[in-house]
């Protein structure tokens, strides 16, 4: 339990309800109530913990009329864990459980855990190689093609960059693929098709994380463009669902194909984003199977941080 900045009785009953039951605006609410904190005062403690949220913003969570999702916005919940006197994930588990919740009404989406262990396990895998998260290049323009097979699985999908440095010396780029529940990573190839060699390779059971180096074979100073594009043969897990691509930072423009085998076309197909792991899903817009190439696509102007991807259903 964390030390509270205020004197606070002992959390009433509601609170410990709510706490183990949810969802998170009642224990919010019965946390703010048992503390007796007006929410000025709970706005008042949470900038001197370095966040900014306003009090209109406070009363919305605490109604359930929006839920945080942005980064800032999860800063501010774990801090009230703190200011409310309450055990440490407390407020955070009910956002994640509710992310999960609606996750398993959909089999094959990842849950808000699932995106956070990998992101776990992706800077793991970097620490191994000696990548760090900055790779040194921009993203001008990121052309992915999916590819699901006869027996609905993710067969296989290519990757096409293009990209300008930022700093000189970068001579590599470092490829990551998440692939469906129940893969084998140790048995997915990667293939380097154009400008680039394969290097070291990394995975993941667990997650089913796999990160490869991609050997440019020439150090680019900075300002100079690059086009690369490699392939990852998968085919190792059951019935594939979505595919998603998370964006840590902004950049050009980004596409993204899924073409279906004419064996196992889905009932129907629809793009989403997500601000952060965190955030629910919206965007949503279906997308129709174009004539005899049975595929759908999505293209982003311009990348955003956060998550882009294309979800399908199976008659």
């Amino acid at each position: 339990m964390r030390h509270a900045t205020e004197h606070a009785d002992v959390p009433t009953a509601e609170l410990d309800t709510a706490l183990r039951g949810g969802p998170f605006h009642v224990a919010l609410r019965a946390a703010i109530a048992a503390r007796g904190l007006p929410l000025q005062r709970v706005q008042h403690h949470l900038s001197r913990h370095g966040v900014k949220v306003g009090v209109t913003s406070l009363s919305y969570w605490q109604q359930g009329a929006r839920r945080p999702q942005r980064p800032e916005s999860l800063r501010a919940v774990r801090a009230l864990e703190e200011i409310l006197q309450l055990p440490d994930e407390s407020l955070i588990r009910l956002l994640t459980d509710a992310h999960e919740r609606t996750a398993a009404g959909h089999p094959g989406t990842r849950s808000y855990r699932a995106l956070i262990e990998a992101s776990d396990v992706l800077n793991r895998l970097r620490a191994d190689l000696g990548r760090p998260c900055d790779d040194g290049l921009h993203t001008l323009g990121h052309h992915e093609h999916v590819r699901i097979g006869a027996r609905r699985e993710l067969a296989g999908r290519e990757a096409h960059h293009i990209v300008r440095a930022h700093r000189d010396g970068v001579d590599r780029f470092l490829a990551v693929h998440h692939g469906d529940p129940g893969c084998r990573p140790q048995d997915i190839r990667v293939r380097a098709l154009e400008n680039c060699r394969t290097g070291r390779v990394r995975w993941d059971q667990h997650t089913g994380v796999l990160v490869a180096e991609l050997l440019f074979g020439t150090r680019l100073r900075s300002g100079d463009t690059f086009l690369f594009r490699y392939g990852i043969e998968d085919g190792t897990a059951g019935p594939s669902r979505e595919h998603l691509h998370r964006f840590c930072a902004p950049g050009g423009q980004y596409a993204l194909q899924v073409r279906f085998n004419p064996a196992a076309l889905p009932a129907h197909c629809h793009r989403f984003t997500q601000p952060s792991p965190a955030a629910p899903r919206s965007g949503r817009q279906e997308l129709p199977l174009t004539g005899p190439h049975h595929c759908v696509h999505v293209v982003e102007p311009r990348i955003r941080p956060g998550i882009v991807g294309i979800a399908w259903a199976w008659e």
